[in-house]
């Protein structure tokens, strides 16, 4: 899977909202400061040759629909980033963040809850 820049992920953040849309919908959703029409344009159509998304033309338009759930693009982005900064350790990543003091004793305690107390896939 081909990275995102922040504004092709930024415009796919409001299609998964959306669950699909035109690209004056997702321009409106937006965040100030926003792109120009046509940079967004061009933005949508790079996510589309990089298969993230797929369109239909209406008339003179298209509507933009995801191709990949945002849980899938989640996943394989926290893979991604776990590979490249921690050496594919889940331990070191939660261990930095605990290091950094940006997760507390209780939250690696309820972390340990969650993985102890995980039904096994049938």
């Amino acid at each position: 899977m081909e990275r995102l820049t922040q504004p092709e992920e930024e415009a796919m953040q409001v299609l998964w909202q959306l669950n699909g849309g035109f690209i004056k919908a997702v321009l409106e959703r937006l965040s100030e400061p926003k792109p120009p029409y046509t940079t967004l344009a061009s933005t949508i159509r790079n996510l589309e040759r990089k298969s993230y998304l797929r369109s239909e033309k209406f008339g003179n338009t298209y509507r933009f629909t995801p191709a990949i759930a945002a849980e899938e693009y989640r996943k394989q982005s926290m893979h991604s980033f776990v590979g490249s900064y921690f050496r594919n350790s889940y331990k070191d990543l939660v261990s930095f963040f605990a290091q950094e003091q940006n997760i507390s004793a209780d939250d690696l305690k309820e972390i340990l809850d969650m993985i102890e107390n995980q039904k096994p896939k049938p």
